[in-house]
């Protein structure tokens, strides 16, 4: 939707050199500067974008100074006022008459709730032809946004909104001349006057929907279905799949006047190149209902093919959605002369949005068509009507791209906004260390100690040496007065605040990391993420600011931003990058901390995920992120990024992966087609980049068995089933993974063995539909059964499974290990590696003789209750343990993770081990299982060089 702000003039400022800026979201206006006047009147008007009701319109009045120095900053905030659009919305006429708004400093400034002035302000919902009249404004024309992030199609010039203007002969001059005399009246009859005058406005749009509009052009109908939008979402996809997916150099609004307008030549093209004769196009009128819509009926006859002869067609098209820069139309197609017509209808969902930016700054389109099949009661050919559908309609759509391509240009790869062009915008865009010290010390406690202490030492250098008296001896001057002793004391508080200030300044900035501005290194997945800015991060202090700072994780590595102190709306302009990943990242960690003093004390403002396979590269080029969170949720904290994701040696690196899990799954694998490919990426509606690694044959188990096909790629496990036209689809993460058991053949899995995937608690809920059962824990369980050949199957999930989800050290060994001798297959085909004691030079730790059998103390090894109650008193935060296996006649080995907690860590790093325990009988020592021994081998994560070493620890269990 669209906001208009009109900034009329203020008063009572107090300075004399001043402007405005306004805020909606993240795009950005600001008026010109008026000189020598506190009593501005600027008379402008701003348009904006917003598609959140939620948001808020920011309106800050500053102080101009043309010095720029330390001791004079260019400019300083007079006043604030806050605007939700809410309160916009909720109004009758969707308007707030001209009103005087105080203006009042900010609650951390040492003057609050203090009114610096007042600022005249209209806020409307409605164009500039139903609020207000061009000529009774001095500069009426749109400003342009200052926001460089912004896309060319947010950016509203003078000329597309004079364009856009509401053309309402009828009650145009009546409208305008009784809002010219607005600005010649009192508040009270303004407000009076602009309420009447806008109800009248609303009546007439409502009297052109209920009769009127059927006789209107095509532009006045798209103009009213603009005015009545109310910021629906555009809707998904429809369920038969995609059949056009592409970007067209042309704006939302003309691609869709090409496409729906009433005699369009683009679609008489279409029908004379498709053999389409008989061609009616109904005029757009408004559709009776709850909720009006506005629709049209299309009809025409197709020609005759191979398996029908000629039909006739009629289609019901109509917009679901059209605020001026994305268009929803909705087209049901009956044919009732195919076999079985009118048993079903073909729905066909035309999806225009706002494009990617181009370098050139020309406005784009992304164009989507979907479609659907709407079955009106049951039939037995639902699968051979769904296959002929969808036949037919690529065949159309191949003809309607081809058409459309020679009327509109296709933008290349080099045009579109790439990662190089958007990066070098922000390397140079970084303020000095002297700019955010100013910012940061530019305060009253600072200024006020300086006073003190210049104000002291000049007493100091003025004063005459006098004798001692009372307690004094030379060289110590006690106070004489109780001013001098109140003096010193505050001059001793002060100059204690200050070094604070100083000292967390120091350390913020130092804090500011090496990675910042580090280059990804390596072959592979590189990820490099652009932090823009925060909008409305909380803080702990409902008073104070917050000094936020963002922490990002990505397959066990992390980058952390610089600190912006004393803010709610920090601006980083900040490049991360991370090395080249040989595994496709699937999920990126966000968290913002509140940074004060050491890092470990710093507290979390709010976290979120971000899934790279529910978003398309050009929709992660520009991202809001919305934080979770108590804090967040409460204060709607967002985080602006640019994420790219780029593989760095294209099919080589692929092949490489390929080849590296066939090592580790003992199978080898190649890359699939790139139309096998697509076609994985189609059905799943995964991104291009996600590329296929193997699919089996198999049954899902649920109530009854489900038979389908089990896709395997780099980042997800997805089934898929279309049994009679019921489809059923699913995927979930490798990570969301926590457990894959094998059961062996039974009667009930129909003498087949039988793969039982467990999530996560809480993880995997979009395909908690493919489940068979939830246990106590919030587990889902999923169970496949019936694999051709269960063995290369089970082999190859279970091995992607665990190398996916095993540390960098424990795949690098594993690589070590693939060629060490049979004594050390098992561990091998776990995948994880243990040390053995001989090669390792041990020293003693802590001896100590307790009063119980070794059969009691062996049982704290066993991972019950009294394990994992002195683990966690010790500091081990979600200790887990898995059961004992033998892996060897003799020898039992078991899997423990946990995580130190800050008072044991600063770092609080993740550890994993692996225990093996043995009875000492085995090793020839003569006392038959009475005596037992217990390695342990500890790897560190998320600490300091953790990569470069392992803990050893060896127990000892003798009777």
């Amino acid at each position: 939707m669209r906001l208009y702000v009109y900034v009329l003039e203020a008063k009572d400022l107090h300075v004399k050199d001043s402007f405005v800026k306004l805020r909606v979201g993240r795009r950005k206006a600001k008026t010109r500067i008026m000189r020598n006047c506190s009593n501005p009147v600027w008379n402008e008007e701003f348009i904006f974008k917003f598609r959140d009701v939620n948001d808020e319109l920011v309106v800050s009045v500053y102080e101009h100074s043309d010095e720029s120095n330390f001791f004079h900053a260019s400019s300083g905030l007079i006043g604030r006022v806050r605007i939700p659009i809410r309160t916009v919305t909720a109004e009758d006429s969707q308007t707030l008459p001209p009103t005087w708004f105080d203006l009042r400093r900010s609650k951390t400034e040492k003057f609050i709730d203090e009114v610096a002035g007042k600022v005249l302000l209209i806020v409307s919902l409605h164009g500039k032809g139903n609020v207000i009249n061009q000529s009774s404004v001095t500069n009426t024309n749109p400003k342009p946004l200052e926001d460089s992030s912004a896309s060319p199609q947010d950016l509203i010039g003078a000329k597309s909104s004079s364009n856009k203007a509401v053309k309402w002969k009828p009650n145009k001059k009546s409208i305008v001349s009784r809002l010219e005399r607005l600005f010649h009246k009192s508040d009270e009859d303004t407000r009076t006057d602009n309420s009447s005058e806008l109800s009248s406005a609303t009546s007439d749009t409502e009297e052109r929907i209920n009769g009127h509009l059927s006789e209107s052009s095509f532009d006045e109908a798209i103009e009213t279905l603009q005015l009545r939008s109310n910021g629906e979402e555009m809707p998904e996809n429809l369920s038969g799949g995609v059949l056009v997916d592409q970007v067209y150099v042309v704006s939302p609004g003309d691609l869709n006047k090409l496409l729906f307008s009433t005699g369009s030549q683009f679609r008489r093209e279409l029908a004379e190149h498709q053999g389409i004769t008989n061609l009616e196009e109904g005029t757009w009128s408004w559709k009776r209902g709850d909720v009006p819509c506005l629709s049209r009926i299309v009809s025409y006859r197709k020609p005759a093919t191979k398996v029908v002869g000629a039909i006739n067609a009629t289609e019901e098209q109509t917009y679901i959605k059209g605020d001026g820069w994305e268009f929803a139309v909705l087209v049901n197609v009956n044919t009732p002369e195919v076999p079985f017509g009118n048993a079903f209808n073909v729905e066909l969902l035309y999806k225009i949005m706002p494009g990617p930016e181009l370098i050139s700054g020309e406005e784009t389109s992304h164009f989507v068509v979907s479609w659907g099949i709407n079955f009106l009661h049951s039939t037995m050919m639902k699968g051979m009507i769904e296959k002929g559908a969808r036949q037919g309609l690529e065949e159309n759509f191949v003809q309607f791209s081809n058409l459309l391509a020679q009327h509109l240009k296709i933008p290349n790869s080099t045009e579109l906004l790439n990662k190089g062009h958007v990066l070098s915008a922000f390397e140079n865009n970084r303020q000095s260390n002297f700019e955010l010290a100013r910012q940061y010390f530019w305060n009253f406690t600072v200024f006020s100690t300086l006073f003190v202490l210049l104000y002291v030492l000049v007493h100091i250098i003025l004063s005459k040496r006098k004798t001692t008296q009372g307690l004094e001896f030379i060289g110590m001057d006690l106070p004489d007065s109780l001013g001098e002793l109140v003096t010193s004391g505050i001059l001793v508080l002060q100059l204690e605040r200050v070094y604070y200030m100083i000292s967390h300044f120091i350390q913020a900035r130092l804090k500011r990391g090496g990675d910042h501005g580090v280059k990804g290194q390596g072959d592979g997945w590189i990820l490099t993420i652009v932090l823009l800015e925060g909008v409305n991060i909380s803080s702990l202090d409902s008073v104070g600011s917050s000094d936020p700072c963002v922490v990002f994780t990505c397959n066990g590595k992390k980058r952390t931003s610089s600190v912006e102190l004393q803010t709610h709306e920090p601006q980083w302009n900040e490049i991360l990058e991370f090395d080249a990943m040989k595994e496709p990242p699937s999920v990126l960690y966000v968290e913002v901390f509140d940074f004060d003093g050491p890092f470990d004390q710093a507290t979390s403002l709010g976290h979120a995920e971000i899934n790279f396979l529910k978003y398309k590269s050009s929709e992660l080029a520009d991202i809001w992120v919305p934080l979770e969170g108590k804090l967040a949720q409460s204060s709607q904290s967002k985080l602006h990024l640019r994420i790219f994701l780029e593989n760095t040696d294209g099919i080589e690196t692929i092949r490489q992966y390929l080849s590296m899990k066939g090592k580790e799954v003992g199978k080898k694998l190649h890359p699939r087609s790139p139309y096998r490919n697509s076609t994985f990426q189609k059905l799943f509606g995964l991104p291009a980049e996600e590329f296929l690694v193997s699919d089996f044959t198999c049954s899902l188990k649920r109530k009854m068995l489900l038979q389908g096909r089990l896709f395997v790629s780099a980042r997800v496990i997805g089934f898929y089933a279309n049994f009679f036209g019921q489809k059923t689809k699913f995927f979930f993460l490798w990570e969301d993974i926590e457990d894959i058991e094998v059961l062996h053949p039974s009667l009930s899995s129909l003498g087949s063995p039988s793969l039982v995937i467990i999530l996560k608690k809480g993880r995997g809920l979009e395909a908690s539909h493919g489940a068979k059962s939830q246990d106590e824990e919030g587990r889902l369980r999923f169970y496949l059964q019936s694999f051709v050949s269960f063995n290369v199957a089970s082999r190859t999930i279970i091995g992607m499974w665990r190398t996916r989800t095993s540390t960098l050290d424990q795949k690098a060994q594993v690589a070590e290990m693939s060629n060490d001798s049979e004594e050390r297959s098992v561990l091998v085909e776990d995948m994880e590696c243990f040390l053995d004691v001989e090669d390792t030079k041990m020293s003693k730790l802590y001896v100590a003789e307790l009063p119980i059998n070794i059969k009691s103390l062996m049982e704290f090894f066993e991972g019950g209750k009294l394990e994992h109650r002195v683990m966690e008193k010790s500091g081990c935060l979600d200790y887990a343990t898995t059961p004992w296996k033998s892996v060897k006649p003799g020898l039992l080995e078991r899997r423990i993770s946990y995580q130190f907690n800050h008072n044991i860590s600063i770092f609080e790093g993740k550890v994993t081990c692996i225990q093996q325990k043995f009875p000492m009988a085995a090793a020839n020592t003569g006392n038959d299982e009475e005596e037992w021994v217990v390695n342990e081998v500890m790897s560190l994560h998320d600490v300091p060089f953790g990569e470069c070493f392992r803990l050893v620890l060896w127990f000892a269990d003798t009777f």
